[in-house]
Parts: C-alpha cells; structure tokens; sequence
C-alpha cells in the first residue's frame, strides 16, 4: 500500500512538473488566470479535477 502512494505521489510530482519545465510562459499565464478566478470556480475546479482522477484511479485498478 505504502508503495503505491508513494508512486501515486511521484507521478503527480512529475506530471505537475512538465507544464512549468516546457513551457514557462503557459505556467504563468495559467497561475494568472486562477488569480482572477474567484473562490467558488476554483474549488469547483478542484472538485472536477479530484473527481476525474478517482474515476481515473477506479478504472485502472
């Protein structure tokens, strides 16, 4: 079990590290459209996003 989340970790560390390392100016505009959105559509997009990686999760397993 301790194995797996440390894989799941890892992935997610490396998969939120490509947009920055390839395309700098992508991150930064991305950062500054979330500063302009407002509390609720962030954690709606939150929500979207935790909800497809447990689908995501669910159908590999």
């Amino acid at each position: 079990m301790w194995s797996d989340l440390l894989a799941a970790v890892s992935l997610m560390l490396v998969f939120e590290g490509m947009l920055p390392f390839l395309s700098p100016e992508a991150m930064r505009r991305a950062m500054r459209m979330m500063l302009a959105m407002d509390d609720r559509s962030l954690r709606i997009t939150g929500l979207v996003s935790m909800l497809s990686g447990v689908l995501l999760l669910y159908l590999a397993r």
